[in-house]
């Protein structure tokens, strides 16, 4: 595609060129722009913006302006961190350091695939930060380069990994724990920008792309090991438009999947060829409620009813199958949407906590019983989508509570007994606005809020403590990819950047 076509998508734009040439020095930083087709594309560097616009210096020396709303998702957030000033970290004074040796970043395993080691959203930190200062915590580190897309990140071996979108192309990318430097990247596939958190195990790492390419890569290297197409290789469909956003599951040596074909509703591979294992189909009649597919959760491990099973939410509901073989267990329909069903269900012992988003779904508190085999559902309880809905921002049980926000494009932080689903507190709008995702650590929740805001809530089912707040220093959009504290650390994608905090005490 030459240079001529890009600038006709912007017909609306003002084309100039300038009297003189600009020379292109190495240093400037010249990168591929692309428009919101993803069609057109052409070499330049950023000149400036006044927020609607955006001139840029082509490699030929001549200037072209074009309209910002009409570039890619990608190229909106550079020119939008292009007109910032740079974050600086704060330095902490000798007053502000404890009297005691800080030992370096933890580069364990603690937090290798999507919500942490038991998908459950909870990291094991302590000695964190119960107050924070008015500005927010110190900032550690910030990068960028990492591409379009909500996904949140998986660490290990001092290591990120993470996934964007680069044109139109899905990548994996990895960076340096300790400073956000790129490692490497690795195409993975095509579709819209990726939501999907990719799963590190051992030599190799997992990610999915929202047209369905799914790929192991080496994770020393991101040399691709395999990869499968879950339109092609199992007729795989989506309940709606928005494409594929689970983060694989490794159980064992093997790989656990939701391609949504009608005979492959839920899938296990073996983790280091991709062979197939077992397929698992949905009963003919799920239900009448929500759509068949997948939908955009991931799979979490239960033993309900004594019988080892990988429970997911579904276009049509949430769904138990056996670990072992793939066999169907139970399904509930009840909270199933039309629309979108994602929030990871919550599962305790024999119970199993899910919800939904949209003008329909809702909450349920669901009992595993065993017999023989055979797992029985029954409902506990079940509230409508306007007395209790978890949107996209997760949900975290500590004890016997569940802590969330609540509400459809809305993050209202909320506390309620799992057994009985009695409010413990819910104060209302709470200190940011739009959807919430949602991390704990050290007896504190970690509420980000869709509009930039982060906010610390203690974690007590007594009443509402709020113990600070302040706006995430990058702002790329709709700020919806999960929070993830580890080593002391507070990291937060955002689109093409990351914003890493310092959280200790």
């Amino acid at each position: 595609m030459n240079r001529h076509c890009f600038t006709c998508f912007a017909a609306a734009a003002t084309l100039i060129f300038g009297a003189l040439a600009f020379p292109l020095y190495a240093d400037e930083a010249v990168r591929e722009w692309t428009d919101a087709t993803g069609k057109h594309r052409t070499q330049a560097a950023y000149v400036s913006s006044d927020g609607k616009a955006v001139t840029l210096l082509r490699e030929d020396g001549k200037t072209i302006q074009l309209s910002l709303d009409r570039l890619s998702r990608e190229d909106q957030a550079y020119v939008r961190r292009m007109m910032r000033p740079a974050v600086k970290p704060k330095a902490r004074t000798a007053t502000d350091l404890p009297d005691i040796a800080v030992s370096p970043v933890d580069t364990e395993p603690a937090w290798a695939q999507w919500r942490g080691e038991n998908r459950d959203g909870i990291s094991q930190e302590t000695g964190l930060l119960k107050v924070w200062p008015a500005d927010g915590p110190p900032v550690a580190w910030q990068s960028s380069g990492l591409g379009g897309g909500y996904s949140s990140v998986a660490i290990a071996g001092g290591r990120i990994v993470t996934m964007g979108k680069f044109g139109n192309e899905t990548r994996m990318v990895a960076i340096n724990l300790e400073d956000g430097a790129k490692i490497w990247e690795v195409a993975v596939g095509g579709g819209d920008a990726p939501n999907c958190t990719p799963t590190i195990d051992g030599d190799y790492v997992y990610g999915l792309s929202h047209g369905g390419d799914l790929l192991c890569a080496e994770f020393a290297t991101g040399k691709e090991v395999w990869r499968k197409s879950f339109p092609r290789d199992f007729g795989g469909q989506m309940m709606s438009v928005w494409g594929y956003s689970e983060s694989p599951l490794v159980d064992g040596d093997r790989l656990i999947v939701t391609p949504g074909a009608p005979d492959a509703a839920m899938a296990a591979l073996d983790k280091r060829t991709g062979e197939v294992i077992w397929k698992s189909a949905l009963p003919p009649n799920p239900g009448p409620a929500g759509k068949d597919g997948a939908a955009y959760s991931s799979i979490v491990t239960g033993n309900g009813g004594g019988v080892k099973q990988y429970v997911q939410l579904v276009g049509r509901g949430v769904i138990g199958v056996e670990a072992e073989t793939g066999r169907f267990l139970w399904g509930y329909n009840r909270v199933a949407n039309t629309t979108a069903n994602v929030p990871t269900p919550i599962v305790s012992g024999d119970l199993v906590f899910c919800s939904s988003g949209y003008d329909d779904g809702g909450s349920a508190l669901l009992r595993l019983t065993g017999n023989r085999g055979q797992v029985a559902m029954q409902e506990v309880w079940y509230k409508t989508n306007r007395e209790l809905q978890n949107h996209h921002g997760g949900m975290i049980l500590i004890g016997d509570y569940v802590y969330m926000g609540h509400g459809h494009n809305n993050g209202f932080p909320v506390c309620f007994d799992l057994k009985t689903g009695r409010d413990m507190w819910r104060p209302g709008r709470g200190p940011g606005s739009g959807s919430a995702a949602v991390a704990c650590a050290d007896g504190h929740l970690y509420f980000r809020y869709e509009n930039g805001t982060m906010a610390l809530i203690e974690a007590s089912p007594k009443n509402f403590q709020l113990k600070g707040k302040f706006d995430i220093a990058i702002n790329n959009g709709k700020s919806w990819a999960h929070p993830v504290v580890f080593g002391g650390r507070l990291y937060l994608r955002d689109q093409d950047e990351m914003i890493c905090y310092d959280i200790r005490q």
